[in-house]
């Protein structure tokens, strides 16, 4: 059975919205606070890339295809592994507060994963989301932010 409820977490970024799409877009950009080893990516419609990200003994061959994208406003991607079963769509909203950005993402089960590995119970992948969103993303943008 599939746990319907989505991971969501948010964050307001001190950075305009242009500067969190590049963030989340560009990959020379994404290699610096989200996968150091992502291949290629584009903001582009049926785009994939696969990396390799090992945890322990584990080997998680990533796969994500590119679902949705919106300009400045929304990216949406499924990913799955090349070794389990189960399948997740991450969305990336962006909205305008002043000259700051309100990111939510949102991380929806498709397929469940197997339920006997850590690193796909729903605590361990808040526990990413949350680092990546409101700690390993802002310190990156302070690091960019042009004054």
């Amino acid at each position: 059975m599939i746990n319907s409820e989505a991971i969501v977490v948010e964050n307001l970024l001190c950075a305009p919205i242009p500067q969190v799409w590049e963030a989340l877009t560009e990959v020379h950009e994404m290699r610096q606070w989200y996968f150091q080893n992502i291949p290629a990516f584009k903001p582009e419609i049926g785009f994939e890339t696969r990396f390799i990200v090992t945890s322990g003994e584990r080997n998680f061959t990533h796969i994500w295809r590119i679902t949705e994208v919106v300009p400045f406003k929304k990216i949406s991607y499924t990913w799955n592994f090349e070794e389990y079963d189960g399948e997740n769509r991450s969305n990336f909203v962006l909205k305008e507060k002043g000259s700051k950005t309100q990111l939510i993402l949102q991380s929806h089960i498709l397929k469940e994963f197997p339920d006997d590995i850590p690193e796909f119970k729903r605590e361990s992948g808040k526990t990413g989301w949350e680092y990546l969103i409101k700690e390993s993303l802002p310190k990156f943008l302070r690091k960019t932010t042009k004054v």
